[in-house]
C-alpha cells in the first residue's frame, strides 16, 4: 500500500531493519536514549539526544499510522483489524511508558536550562505536561478506550440500508437528502434514522463504558472531573474551560441568530410550515443536487486545477500525493466512516482518506484534507517531530481556511450559476456549523461534570442543547431521533473534546479568507509561512503569523457573522 514512499531523511539512530511492531527491538533503542541521558554532559550532547528520541517516536508513528490507515480502508480485513489492534495493545502503551521515563528524565538534566529558550520552548514545555499528567495506571486505560472505539467504528462502518433496490451506506443515502421531492427525502431520512436507532443501545452502552474509564483516567490523575483533565491534556496553555463556554455563549447570541434567519428563508423558499429533519440539505429552490463529479479521478483532476490557480506550491504537492498513491477517496462498504488527513511522520508526508459519493460535500472534504496535508509538507524540513505537528486549533485553520480559499474557483467543477450555488451551500454550511460545533462542545462539558447520569439524562440534556442552538428545526414525532442525535458524531467517542477547535480555527479561517479578498498574494505569503512553523511556536504566535487574531469572544465572532451575513446577502442578490 505504501510501496512508493521513503523515509525523508537517513536514519541515524533507529536501526535500517528495525521491526517497529516488535517491541522486544524497540525497547533496546529507548534504553540506550536513557543511557545517552544520563552521559549528556553539554546542551549539545542533550540536543542529540532530543533528535534521536524525536527520530525514534517519527518512526513509531509512522508504523501506527500505516496500521490505522490498513484498518480504516478496509473494517473487514481481519488482517488489518488485528495488526492494529497488536500495535495499540502492545506497542503504544509501552512507548508511553518510555516516553514518560525520558520526559522526566530530560526535565530534570541540568543541561535542559541550557538549550536555546526561544528553539525549545514548546518542546519542553509540551514534554513537562506530559510528565505532569502521567500515570501508568492510565496506559491501560487509554488501550481499552482505543479498542472501544475501533469497535464504535466497526458498527457505524457497517451500517447499511436497502434504498430503491440496493443497499447503501448510510454516506452514500446522505445524497438522497439532497432530493427535490419531499416525502422521497423523508422516507430516505426515516430509514437512516431508524438505522441508526437499532445500534442506539449498543452506542449508549459505548459510551457509557468511554466515560466510566475517562472519568477513572481523570481521577488517577488528580483532577475532580474528566473535562478539566482532558482540556489540560489536549494542551490548551491559551485558553480556559471558561473560555469554551463564553465561546458558546457568542455563537448563541450572534450566529444561531442568523442560523434562524436562513432558516426562515428555507421555510418561504420551500413553501411549508415547518422545518422537519429532512429538510436542511435540499436545494430550497427545488433545484436537483449539485453533482460535482462522477468519478474519484474528475474530483481530483478539477481540484488539481483548483490547487494551480491558488498557488503554484499548493499544486505540486496535491500532485506528488498522486504520484505516490497517498489518496484514497472513494466510498465503499466496509470502509470506516469520516475522512481525515494522516501524517506518515519519518516519510513526512501525508494520506488523505475521505468517503466520496459525488456530492458537493466531497468538493469541501478534499479541499479541508488537502489543506492538512498541504500543513504537513510546508514543515517537511522541520527536524523536531513534535514540530511537524501543530496544535489542532491551527491545524484546522490550515484547513478550513483552504476550504474558504479553494471555493474561490469552483467553475473547475461547475458552470457559473452552479459554482454561485455551491458557494452560498458552503457559508451557509459554515454558518449552520458554529451551533452545532457549540452544541457537541457543550454536551461533552455535561456528559463528564454530571459522571452519574442515567441515559434518560443524558438524552434530555442533548436534546435541551438541540432547542438551545439548533435553530427552528420541528422535531416533532421525532423525538428520539433528537436525543440520540449525538450517536453520528464520532469526535465524542474517538476524540473526546477535540470538536471546539473546529469553531476556534473556522473564526482564524475565516479572517484569512477575509485577508484574501483584501490582498490575495499576502494573505497567500502569510499563510504558507504559518504553515511552516509547524508547531514551534505557540498557539498565538501561529494566528499572529498568519495576520489573523486569536480570541473566543464575541469580539471575534459578530464580525465573522457580519462578514458571512454579507457575502450570503451578495450572493443572492
Amino acid at each position: 500500500m505504501f510501496e512508493k514512499i521513503s523515509i525523508y531523511t537517513p536514519r541515524q539512530f533507529v536501526p535500517a531493519n528495525i521491526n517497529l511492531g516488535n517491541w522486544k527491538e524497540l525497547n533496546p533503542l529507548f534504553k540506550k536514549l536513557e543511557e545517552q541521558l544520563d552521559t549528556s554532559s553539554t546542551a549539545e550532547n542533550l540536543e542529540q539526544v532530543i533528535l534521536n528520541w524525536e527520530e525514534l517516536s517519527a518512526a513509531i508513528a509512522e508504523e501506527g499510522s500505516k496500521r490505522y490507515i490498513a484498518m480504516t480502508c478496509q473494517t473487514e480485513d481481519k488482517d488489518a483489524e488485528k495488526a492494529y489492534l497488536e500495535f495499540v495493545e502492545k506497542i503504544e502503551p509501552e512507548e508511553k511508558k518510555c516516553n514518560f521515563l525520558l520526559s522526566k528524565k530530560l526535565t530534570k538534566h541540568p543541561q535542559c536550562k541550557d538549550l536555546k529558550n526561544q528553539r525549545y520552548e514548546v518542546f519542553l514545555r509540551d514534554t513537562a505536561l506530559q510528565v505532569e499528567l502521567f500515570r501508568s495506571e492510565n496506559v491501560t486505560l487509554e488501550t481499552e478506550t482505543s479498542k472501544l472505539g475501533q469497535k464504535y467504528q466497526k458498527i457505524i462502518g457497517g451500517l447499511t440500508v436497502h434504498f430503491e433496490g440496493k443497499e447503501q451506506t448510510l454516506i452514500q443515502m446522505s445524497r438522497h437528502l439532497e432530493g427535490t421531492e419531499r416525502n422521497y427525502r423523508q422516507k430516505a431520512w426515516e430509514l437512516v434514522a431508524n438505522r441508526r436507532l437499532e445500534e442506539s443501545e449498543k452506542i449508549d452502552s459505548h459510551i457509557d463504558d468511554l466515560a466510566k474509564l475517562r472519568n477513572q483516567m481523570s481521577e488517577n490523575a488528580g483532577f475532580s472531573n474528566y473535562r478539566d483533565y482532558a482540556h489540560k491534556r489536549l494542551g490548551r496553555f491559551d485558553y480556559s474551560p471558561d473560555d469554551c463556554i463564553s465561546f458558546q455563549n457568542a455563537i448563541e447570541e450572534e450566529m444561531v441568530p442568523l442560523l434562524r434567519e436562513l432558516q426562515d428563508e428555507r421555510i418561504q423558499e420551500l413553501n411549508i410550515n415547518e422545518l422537519k429533519p429532512w429538510d436542511t440539505a435540499t436545494d430550497p429552490k427545488g433545484r436537483p443536487p449539485l453533482e460535482p463529479f462522477e468519478k474519484v479521478s474528475d474530483l481530483i483532476e478539477c481540484s488539481q486545477s483548483i490547487f494551480n490557480q491558488v498557488d503554484g506550491n499548493l499544486s505540486d504537492w496535491f500532485q506528488t500525493m498522486q504520484d505516490l498513491d497517498l489518496l484514497d477517496l472513494a466510498n465503499r462498504k466496509g470502509k470506516a466512516p469520516g475522512g481525515y488527513q494522516c501524517s506518515l511522520d519519518e516519510s513526512r508526508l501525508p494520506f488523505i482518506f475521505m468517503n466520496s459519493v459525488g456530492v458537493q460535500r466531497d468538493v469541501e472534504t478534499l479541499l479541508h484534507e488537502a489543506g492538512h496535508a498541504f500543513h504537513s509538507m510546508a514543515s517537511q524540513n522541520e527536524p523536531l517531530h513534535s514540530y511537524r505537528h501543530a496544535p489542532i486549533e491551527f491545524c484546522e485553520v490550515a484547513s478550513m481556511a483552504m476550504e474558504l480559499l479553494g471555493s474561490e474557483f469552483l467553475e473547475e467543477f461547475y458552470n457559473s450559476e452552479e459554482a454561485r450555488r455551491a458557494r452560498i451551500n458552503h457559508l451557509e454550511g459554515i454558518v449552520f456549523v458554529f451551533p452545532w460545533i457549540a452544541t457537541v462542545d457543550a454536551f461533552q462539558h455535561w456528559l463528564y461534570l454530571n459522571p452519574d447520569h442515567s441515559i434518560e439524562d443524558r438524552d434530555k440534556a442533548w436534546s435541551n442543547l438541540i432547542d438551545r442552538f439548533g435553530g427552528n428545526v420541528d422535531w416533532t414525532h421525532y423525538e428520539l431521533a433528537k436525543a440520540k442525535l449525538w450517536h453520528k458524531q464520532l469526535h465524542i467517542f474517538l476524540h473526546p473534546f477535540y470538536y471546539v477547535e473546529y469553531g476556534i480555527a473556522q473564526l482564524g479561517a475565516l479572517q484569512v479568507w477575509a485577508n484574501y479578498k483584501n490582498n490575495k498574494s499576502k494573505a497567500l505569503n502569510d499563510y504558507k509561512a504559518a504553515l511552516a512553523l509547524g508547531g514551534s511556536k505557540p498557539l498565538p504566535e501561529l494566528f499572529k503569523r498568519c495576520n489573523i487574531q486569536f480570541d473566543l469572544s464575541r469580539d471575534t465572532v459578530a464580525p465573522m457573522a457580519d462578514l458571512l451575513r454579507k457575502e450570503l446577502k451578495a450572493l443572492k442578490d
